[in-house]
């Protein structure tokens, strides 16, 4: 498999690469997926010369298995975008797992969107007609990309662009329906963590992603 990626932010910059088309292009943003995709973001969005910001999601990990997503939330405007994946949500249930405990997941997510929504920067952005790049450091199953699509589409963006370093087959696949365009630099034959293609995948906090969000370039 090997690494692909030194750190988010030569993956971002690889991604500007991969995407000239929109270097400099009027009414067009990059918002990155918080937290992770913050970073690739700003990189990205420096190599082409465009305005960054972030859109909040929060993947519905299932109770065990927290990577698998049964659904994710995404903030829009002062509201949650919400999707499920209702046959797997069934399929759970049926195999035991309660549907009380998967609704206090999703109550604790979005408690914890309305939190970051509270203080993150340059999540407020007038979207109405723009072309909007969204970009994350990796799609695995593709929920909260899928989610915020969904809510920048609510926002009024005009095309709606999914850009990351790697991608899973099965996530490219079924984000490639939702979006005008999606752009992975690598989608491996065979994929187990986003964090396997990088270098250094460092956990990041609140303060690491607000601190980006005031840099250069961020779009206020």
């Amino acid at each position: 498999m090997g690494m692909r990626f030194k750190d988010r932010a030569e993956a971002g910059l690889r991604l500007a690469q991969g995407l000239p088309q929109f270097r400099e292009r009027p009414d067009t943003i990059v918002l990155g997926l918080a937290r992770g995709g913050v970073p690739v973001a700003a990189a990205a969005a420096a190599g082409l010369y465009l305005p960054f910001g972030a859109v909040l999601v929060r993947k519905l990990g299932i109770p065990g298995r927290a990577e698998t997503a049964f659904g994710a939330l995404a903030w829009c405007q002062g509201d949650v975008v919400r999707l499920v994946n209702k046959p797997l949500r069934d399929h759970i249930v049926a195999r035991g797992i309660s549907a009380d405990s998967l609704d206090a997941v999703e109550a604790a997510e979005r408690k914890e969107l309305r939190r970051r929504a509270a203080g993150y920067p340059g999540i407020d952005h007038d979207l109405r007609g723009k072309t909007v790049i969204l970009v994350d450091d990796g799609l695995a199953t593709g929920a909260t990309m899928r989610a915020a699509v969904e809510s920048v589409r609510a926002s009024g963006a005009a095309k709606v662009i999914a850009a990351v370093p790697v991608a899973s087959l099965e996530a490219s696949t079924s984000l490639a329906r939702v979006c005008d365009f999606l752009f992975a630099a690598h989608i491996p034959g065979k994929f187990h963590a986003v964090g396997a293609f990088y270098q250094h995948f460092e956990q990041l906090s609140d303060q690491d992603v607000i601190e980006v969000l005031k840099g250069p370039g961020a779009s206020k």
